[in-house]
């Protein structure tokens, strides 16, 4: 298995400076990741500095809330894939998914989407804020919006993924979506264990760690 692929090299933290952004790249080329995962400003410097490598640029689109208007969304989408970003990750409008307005959230979803022009789509349900029921609509909806992947949790709000959580979203999409497992993944074991959940990617800023404790095995 080769895990240094199934790894997004994340850094959104607010207080990401260039310097620490470029060493991410770095460490991104130096594993072969599957890309590093940036806050939007930073995928230009992004794409520069991977250009020749095949990790890939992601960023973040409505982070971490989600609750900004379907428009902007897909906006700041566009404006993603022009600066040179291979891959998307949303976050739902977790308010409406809590009413249940299950229209909205796969229309929102839609214009991301769209907007992606055959780009990657990851889709963050906040799987810390559903109940079980609607995580399952959640899924649902990307699955019919188009996305290529679901994805467990921002990281930002009151918890993170599980191999629950994972296993539950691998049984409702099947083999059609991949699923990202993001939040709180730091360790070997964390990773082994949402792979066999069904885990396709996770997100995560211990890569480095991960990655040592696996060529220890």
């Amino acid at each position: 298995m080769k895990i240094n692929k199934y790894i997004d090299h994340t850094l959104l933290k607010a207080d990401a400076t260039k310097d620490k952004i470029v060493r991410l790249c770095e460490e991104a080329k130096q594993y072969d990741f599957a890309s590093v995962c940036v806050n939007s400003c930073w995928v230009g410097l992004c794409a520069e500095l991977l250009k020749d490598s095949d990790v890939n640029v992601c960023t973040v689109v409505g982070f971490p809330l989600g609750a900004m208007k379907s428009e902007s969304k897909a906006f700041e989408t566009a404006e993603a894939i022009r600066d040179g970003a291979d891959e998307i990750d949303m976050v739902i409008n977790v308010g409406a998914a809590k009413a249940k307005d299950w229209a909205f959230v796969e229309e929102d979803i839609r214009k991301v989407v769209e907007a992606a022009d055959g780009h990657l789509v990851k889709v963050i349900i906040e799987t810390c804020l559903l109940s079980d029921e609607e995580k399952v609509e959640a899924c649902l909806c990307a699955k019919r919006a188009g996305a290529n992947f679901v994805k467990t949790t921002t990281g930002f709000s009151t918890g993170g993924a599980t191999a629950e959580d994972v296993a539950l979203m691998r049984k409702t999409v099947g083999q059609d979506l991949g699923v990202k497992a993001s939040g709180g993944v730091r360790t070997y074991a964390d990773t082994k264990k949402m792979i066999e959940a069904g885990a396709t990617r996770i997100g995560a800023s211990a890569g480095i760690a991960i990655m040592a404790a696996a060529n220890e095995e």
